[in-house]
């Protein structure tokens, strides 16, 4: 039986730890340096990425859903409380045009960067509650598409989200004391991505795995911007090298140049909803910023189902 518990709590924990670590990793950017810093630093301190994944929780748990008006009012109350967090333009010019112009938060999202949406990670970072919440939804896609669509409204920038969520949903059922299915957990990514941006890169990220082609290289070929099919499908490849390994996979995942938070971020969801919390190295999770709330949210969404 699934310890739905251990699963939520660990995609939370893990995704704030993996942007915390990440973002401490643009400071310290060799191995050795990080893990030293890691050692010494009092407490782990998260970005904008994991604010946004508290924000998808809360609005998860009040609406008993994904309600897009709720959700990027949650996005902009939370925002304006902490705008130091870390944030890009878009998120922020979204919640002003909402509240000077009257305008729903997907439609200000659709009217950014001409006409065409947002398709940055922005929406992929903070994914994965709700690919925890509705990891048996046969909706899972169409949900968060819908959730991407407040900030980040490019048909990208929506597939990329939807994908990471099932990358985080379809791990909460698998045990990891068995061996992971990599190919066709591979190729259900691959199957689902309905953008060619996403599905070709997915597609590398499978061809790396079999291949056994190292970080580095993996990272050059699958990319490493800001841009969702360039971010999102390396942190795929983080997790899926490093199964059995939540330190790992965040280390994979941050250490090979490129957006490292959100990289970490991603990964760390994907690796803590897979191995459960009791993998996650205590000395850094009793170090993380705010972890006592993250981990109630990580529950209410368990009560919430």
């Amino acid at each position: 039986m699934v310890d739905l518990k251990s699963k939520f709590t660990g995609g939370m924990v893990g995704s704030a730890l993996g942007d915390a670590i990440g973002q401490i990793a643009f400071t310290y950017p060799q191995e050795a340096l990080l893990r030293s810093a890691l050692k010494d630093l009092p407490e782990f301190r998260y970005t904008d990425d994991t604010a946004m994944a508290i924000g998808l929780a809360e609005s998860i748990v009040e609406s008993g859903g994904v309600d897009e008006q709720h959700l990027g009012k949650t996005f902009a109350d939370n925002f304006a409380r902490e705008p130091w967090r870390g944030y890009a333009s878009g998120p922020p010019t979204v919640f002003s045009m909402v509240e000077k112009r009257g305008m729903t938060y997907t439609a200000a999202a659709k009217s950014l960067f001409g006409g065409q949406g947002s398709l940055g990670n922005g929406a992929s970072m903070r994914i994965g509650p709700l690919g925890l919440f509705y990891y048996e939804s046969q909706a899972i896609y169409e949900k968060a598409s819908e959730s991407a669509g407040v900030t980040h409204a490019h048909p990208v920038g929506m597939d990329g989200a939807a994908v990471q969520a099932l990358a985080v949903g379809r791990v909460v059922t698998l045990d990891p004391k068995q061996d992971f299915p990599a190919e066709s957990y591979t190729e259900a990514l691959i199957n689902i991505a309905r953008t060619p941006e996403i599905k070709e890169k997915m597609r590398l990220v499978k061809k790396a795995i079999i291949q056994g082609i190292p970080p580095d290289a993996a990272a050059d070929l699958i990319g490493r911007t800001v841009a969702v099919h360039e971010s999102m499908p390396f942190a795929v490849y983080s997790f899926v090298r490093h199964t059995q390994s939540f330190e790992d996979t965040v280390f994979c995942a941050s250490m090979n140049g490129g957006d490292r938070d959100t990289l970490g971020a991603m990964a760390g969801a994907i690796s803590g909803a897979y191995l459960g919390i009791e993998a996650v190295p205590p000395s850094w999770r009793l170090r993380l910023e705010n972890q006592a709330y993250i981990i109630e949210l990580a529950t209410r969404l368990v009560e919430a189902m």
